[in-house]
């Protein structure tokens, strides 16, 4: 599924504009319906208050109620739960608040869930309520109340499932981070993918969200890197004796150093250099390779639609003596302590299970001490939240930099830094497993993937689990137009959208969304009821993602919605005679267009129009 293949990655809504059809998108006041429920005469229903959120408020007023009454004590404050139903026959949503506060009441749970709907205030979104198994209560709503959902969306438009809870307050996330010792791998491509998907969430939450690349342009790493460019600068190659031990031998380090002898001038997005043609200068040559590197690793980034606000160098922390200063700090709050030439830090007072080497006995310093400092680094310009977006192999180091950190006693909360490990990545092809790249070498690179199968796979292949399970890439999969591609089906449900407003066209009929919204409760089958609960789901899958930094979730809602859309269109048609049922009916699928444009640019990946 090459992103060549497609015909447009204009969305529908441009395409409106663009005249494919005449309709109304303008802003259009919120309907409000009046109805009778199970419970209660008429009253309005608010469509911007989320269902979960109104049912548990009816629930805790039910509570309310039954203090007054005296059946609860004064001071019970139960935990409320509503949960989306599993059997839509047992209604659309369920609780189990009966069964975890019937000890407080006193009471058998099916008796205490009856006393509990009795007392069920007035509402315009339930049908009815019902007992079920031993104590759930069982929500009917309203199709006026699942149907709101759809004004608020055309309301909110782009913004539809965004909201403020970050209130603006600072967060970073460092993701990829990569060392510029090579091409980025499948590996960095996945830290990429999460990371850039975490901090659209964040945005989405209305966080103040930074983006940062922390590289280490020093060490042991880099040298060896200078001298593989050296050493191929001298004509060398990794048969020769004197070639670097463990030297990096990919075919990229060849046209580094041809680069270098030629005296090219390399630019990053945060370094640049010019070569000196001087095959012994070899600082020279260091400080190219970094920009070389850093440069590819721009493009490659920049192939992935992933940007960053921040470039951090491990090296600053040296030259503006943070090391230091974070080490001094440690040694004055007594947390330290000399044995056998080395410098230890008492990590084991901080939950580690031994205490951790600092200082070596040569004098250097052990990798957990620079990014302890550059946590401290982070504490200071005012992130208050962090997460560090990286690969499982970080996991040693996690309690370490947080114990280093505790040490340092500056008051910052116990568990900060939060992490998001993701596992390694296996990528298949033909059933078997690919393991090099023609110019990486060793590894595949993430450009590789996305030269052979288009940005939106790799992005949504590599972000559409949870960074905690390893990840099988099937390149086969990723190609493949059929259903069993989980971001072929999505998009295509989207194609599919956008498919009834040209053939409507093509009948030189219209979609006059006023009339839509105005007769939307000509949508009464069950399937479009559904529908229209599933699109209510998105904001707060928004925020759950968000909160549990788990931009999976986002993929996920977004198949089961095209799977819910397909099936409709398939049972349904939607051009029909019926001028107020058809406007309704592609009203209702506008607003699912509109989710499902909201929630892929959450994962960075396109709405085609055609496929």
């Amino acid at each position: 599924m090459k992103q060549a293949k497609y015909s447009s990655q204009t969305t529908c809504h441009h395409a409106l504009q663009n005249g494919i059809i005449r309709t109304i998108f303008e802003r259009q006041p919120r309907v409000t319906q009046r109805v009778k429920t199970g419970f209660t005469s008429a009253t309005t229903v608010n469509a911007k208050v989320p269902m979960k959120q109104e049912l548990s408020s009816l629930i805790e007023q039910s509570l309310a109620a039954l203090i007054s009454q005296g059946k609860l004590p004064e001071d019970a404050s139960p935990k409320v739960m509503v949960e989306d139903s599993k059997d839509k026959a047992h209604g659309d949503y369920a609780s189990n608040i009966a069964m975890v506060s019937t000890k407080l009441a006193k009471q058998k749970p099916r008796d205490w869930a009856q006393e509990i709907i009795n007392n069920l205030p007035d509402s315009p979104i339930l049908s009815k309520a019902e007992i079920a198994g031993p104590g759930f209560i069982n929500f009917f709503v309203t199709e006026a109340a699942s149907l709101s959902v759809i004004n608020t969306i055309f309301e909110q438009g782009s913004k539809f499932g965004h909201n403020d809870s970050g209130k603006g307050q600072k967060v970073q996330v460092e993701y990829v981070s990569a060392n510029p010792t090579g091409p980025l791998h499948v590996g960095h491509g996945r830290g990429a993918a999460v990371g850039d998907c975490i901090s659209r969430l964040l945005l989405a939450n209305g966080w103040d969200c930074t983006r940062e690349f922390y590289y280490n342009d020093a060490g042991a790493q880099i040298n060896n890197l200078a001298l593989s460019v050296q050493a191929r600068c001298k004509g060398l190659g990794p048969e020769d004796a004197s070639w670097p031990e463990n030297g990096y031998q990919g075919h990229y380090i060849t046209e580094l150093a041809e680069s270098f002898m030629k005296g090219e001038t390399v630019e990053s997005a945060d370094q640049s250099f010019t070569g000196t043609k001087d095959a012994d200068d070899v600082d020279g040559i260091r400080h190219f390779a970094v920009a070389y590197l850093r440069r590819e690793q721009d493009l490659d980034l920049k192939a992935f639609e992933v940007d960053f606000d921040v470039y951090f160098l491990e090296s600053s922390l040296y030259e503006q003596g943070n090391v230091e200063e974070a080490v001094q700090t440690l040694i004055k709050n007594g947390f330290t302590y000399e044995d056998g030439g080395a410098l230890w830090l008492k990590t084991t007072e901080f939950g580690d299970d031994k205490d951790r080497v600092m200082r070596k006995t040569d004098g250097g310093y052990t990798y957990f001490v620079p990014d302890v400092a550059y946590h401290l680094n982070k504490w200071k310009r005012g992130f208050g939240r962090v997460i560090n977006e990286q690969g499982s192999d970080h996991h040693s180091t996690i309690t370490r930099v947080r114990a280093g950190l505790q040490a340092l006693k500056m008051d910052i909360p116990e568990g900060w830094p939060d992490y998001v490990l993701h596992q390694m990545v296996m990528v298949m092809k033909g059933g078997e497993e690919v393991k090099i790249s023609k110019r990486a070498g060793s590894y595949v690179t993430l450009r590789d993937l996305i030269d052979q199968v288009g940005l939106d796979a790799t992005r949504y292949f590599l972000a559409a689990r949870a960074p905690s399970s390893q990840l099988t890439f099937d390149i086969d999969l990723a190609l493949s137009q059929s259903n069993d591609n989980p971001v072929y089906y999505i998009q295509y449900a989207h194609a599919r959208i956008c498919s009834i407003l040209r053939k409507l066209s093509s009948e030189t009929l219209h979609w006059d969304l006023s009339n839509g919204l105005a007769k939307i409760d000509a949508l009464v089958e069950e399937q479009e009821k559904s529908l229209a609960n599933k699109l209510a789901r998105f904001p707060e899958i928004v925020k759950a993602a968000c909160t549990a930094n788990a931009p999976h979730m986002i993929a996920n809602y977004l198949h089961e919605l095209a799977g819910d859309f397909h099936s409709y269109y398939n049972n349904h048609k939607t051009i029909v005679d019926d001028a107020d049922l058809r406007d309704a009916r592609i009203t209702l699928t506008q607003a699912v267009r509109q989710v499902l444009v909201n929630g892929l640019d959450l994962l960075g990946i396109s709405a085609p129009q055609e496929m």
